[in-house]
Order: structure tokens, then sequence, then C-alpha cells
């Protein structure tokens, strides 16, 4: 594939934007923004800026074809999400045209000010009204882990799950943003297996590293996507927690799968990372280790190498670094979640979200969820204060990070963070 000029890892922008920055003129991810009591505003992330694209399209400064007041005025991604690939590719080519450093269309306009906020000075929020939010089981070492743990370690994974990408849908009214508190559950257990479940709050409240993917508008109902194709229905990535509260899970969880112990919150970054900036990290998925139906084969490099980082802060404690993975790890890919997704005649919508699963990899410390990392409470992690956890406290602060490096660029995903209250 012929490399978008907006990818030339040569590229520098008039704007200062530091060697380390998270979003240099080759990533310009979409997020949705507001100043103060301000209605939201579309945005694009350069350095440690937000440029307001709202602002710009009302001023007559963007003029790109397909793009409409819906697109630039309506509050959030989901009628840009709608307009489909060939759009997104022509605005996104334009406003890195407009940002490049010998391009002084915007640098000299004395209304500048107006246009670009510094991201510390603004309010983001979820960048998409989410219709339905559909979350994958798709490593295959988390899988394991939880199939050791819970069932018989010589049979880990069950019959169906080397076949297809399992899944379940989510609840998207408790997705939060980044930032948002996260209030610890309540609900039922059944501590002692002898005895009747009790009511209280979750003792096992959990963390899942993941990422997600923001979709366009699919095909009408009945009219599955293939893998060929599926990737032009995915606008762009994100991270995402999919929080759990693991006690809640395991009482609930038969014979219809997860209820209260995952729709209490669920979190996503507000920077939406383009398929376009994902280009030049393309890497191979891990091969299918059994034959796989036909509808589910696909060619060409499907996965990201994207670096992955959990840390934990608290009161008591700056920072911690409990895990570093890779989204290259996932067994399933992208365009394979999609084309099952879909095989059925189930339609998506421009606003569905889908996330890839706990992300774990092949080494302890690799590991996306609390429950591996201490190993179902066996193996604590001890923190910088003394203290040690085999769930997330409360004050505890979960923080997610992913970027992808080569040729000197780095094309991050900023940060999610959200802190635990009771």
């Amino acid at each position: 594939m012929t490399p978008l000029p907006s990818n030339n890892p040569t590229l520098r922008s008039w704007i200062d934007v530091s060697p380390d920055s998270d979003f240099p003129i080759q990533n310009l991810p979409f997020g949705v923004f507001k100043l103060g009591t301000d209605v939201p505003h579309i945005g694009v992330a350069i350095g440690e800026f937000v440029m307001d694209l709202t602002v710009m399209y009302n001023a007559g400064l963007l003029a790109v074809p397909g793009i409409d007041n819906a697109c630039m005025n309506s509050g959030s991604l989901n009628a840009l999400l709608r307009k489909g690939k060939k759009v997104w590719r022509s605005l996104r080519e334009e406003l890195s045209y407009i940002l490049r450093e010998d391009n002084d269309f915007l640098r000299n306009q004395s209304f500048l000010s107006l246009l670009l906020h510094l991201q510390s000075g603004v309010e983001m929020i979820l960048p998409v009204n989410i219709g339905d939010y559909t979350d994958f089981y798709s490593s295959k070492e988390h899988a394991t882990n939880v199939g050791i743990m819970f069932r018989d370690p010589a049979n880990a994974l069950l019959p169906n799950w080397m076949h297809m990408p399992i899944a379940y849908h989510g609840r998207a009214s408790s997705i939060v943003s980044s930032g948002v508190p996260i209030h610890r559950p309540m609900g039922q257990t059944r501590p002692d297996e002898l005895a009747a479940p009790v009511y209280g709050p979750t003792g096992q409240l959990d963390f899942e590293l993941e990422i997600a993917f923001i979709c366009g508008q699919g095909k009408p109902l009945g009219q599955p996507i293939s893998t060929t194709e599926a990737e032009d229905y995915i606008f762009g990535f994100c991270l995402f927690n999919d929080w759990s509260a693991r006690d809640i899970q395991k009482w609930e969880y038969m014979p219809l799968g997860p209820f209260l112990g995952k729709n209490f919150a669920s979190s996503m970054s507000p920077w939406i990372v383009t398929m376009d900036a994902l280009e030049p990290f393309r890497t191979a998925s891990p091969p299918a280790e059994i034959p796989l139906l036909p509808y589910l084969h696909y060619e060409g490099k499907k996965s990201f190498d994207i670096n992955l980082q959990i840390a934990i802060a608290s009161d008591s404690f700056k920072e911690h670094a409990v895990s570093r993975t890779n989204y290259k790890y996932m067994y399933w890919n992208a365009a394979q979640q999609i084309a099952h997704h879909t095989i059925n005649g189930c339609n998506l919508r421009a606003g569905d979200l889908m996330a890839s699963g706990t992300i774990s990899g092949p080494t302890p410390d690799s590991f996306g969820s609390m429950l591996e990392l201490a190993w179902k409470g066996t193996k604590p992690l001890e923190m910088p204060d003394g203290t040690h956890r085999v769930f997330i406290r409360d004050d505890d602060e979960v923080i997610l990070r992913g970027y992808a490096r080569k040729d000197g660029v780095k094309i991050g995903f900023g940060e999610l963070r959200n802190k635990v209250v009771g």
C-alpha cells in the first residue's frame, strides 16, 4: 500500500511539538472538547494543543468535500463517522497540509488564539454517542490464564474459542471518559460456596487493559461485512478499560454471561487515533492454530505494533507501572471481529464501539488484568508505599497508556486514567 503523505516521517509542523509527544503531525487524532461551559467542539490534537475544527469550519477555513455543518457542529463525531472512509481521509490530509511547517495559511492569522487551545485548559468528553458496545475475548494468553485459574488447566480454552472471536454485548450508557471517577459497585456475591449469597460492595474490583475501535456506518441489516472490507468501517482506535467486579461476575455469569459485574462502568480515552495514522505500524497477527471457516480468512497484516502500559497511583504513592504488553499479541484481529460480528447479518451503526478484550502477553509482567497479575490473589503486587494489591482499592487511580514508534515517529493515544471512589 502506498503510504499517505500525512504519514511521512520527515513531516514537521509549524506548531512546536516535542519529539516524545503522543501527538505529532503524523497522528492528528480526533476528539470532542469543551471550553468552560461552552458547547462541545470537534478538535484534533497536535502537540500540547487542540486545534478547534468547529471554529475553523464556521469561519470558512475548512473546506473539504463531504464535510458539512452536522460534522463540525453536532457536538460528537457521529455525523463525521457516517460520511465514510473517503471523507475521513480527505479531512485528515487537509489538516496535515494546513499544519505543515511550509504552509502559512493559518500560521499568521490574527485570530490563531481562537483556533488553538492548550489541552490542559480544555475538558475532553466522550467523542462519540455510542449506540452499541461489544467486548471481545480475543487474547489467547488471557483466555488461557482465566481457564487455568477457574477450570481444568489441561483444557483451559473452551472448545469454541479457537474457532471464532468470542464476545458479549456490554452497556453503552455507562461508558465514561478519562478522569471520570469509578464508583465501587454493589451487588450479590457468594464468598462461601456453602452459604447463601450476600449483598455489599465488590471486594474484587479489577481493570482490563483493552484497545477499542470506533465504527463508521456499516451495511444494511442482513448484509455481512467480509474481512477484506472490514477496515473500511473502522474510523480509529482508543484505549479502553473494561472495569470488572470479579466476585459479582463469578456468582452471576452462569448461564448467560456478564451483567452487573461489568455494566457499572467502562472507560475510554478521549482521542481517537485513525486507521490511517496507524498504517505504518501494521504487523502480522498470530497465525491460526487450527483451520478456520472461510469467512474468518484474511490477507495481509491486520494487527498493529502498539506498546501498552498499566500503572496504579494512590494518595500515598506516585504512579507505579504494573504491566507492559502489546496489542500485537491479540489472536483475533479487528477484521475478523467485524466479520464474525456481522456474519449473521447484524448491522453496524456509526459510533458503535468494539473492544478487543483484555490484552495479555506471554509473560507474567505483560498480563492485562489484576486477576492475572496477582494470579487470583496468590501473588500480591507490592506498591511503593509497602502496601500490596490483589485487586483495586478505593482511592487507587488506574492509568493506561499506549503508543507506536517507528522511524523516529511516535503515535500515541494519550492517557486513560480513572480513580476509584467508594
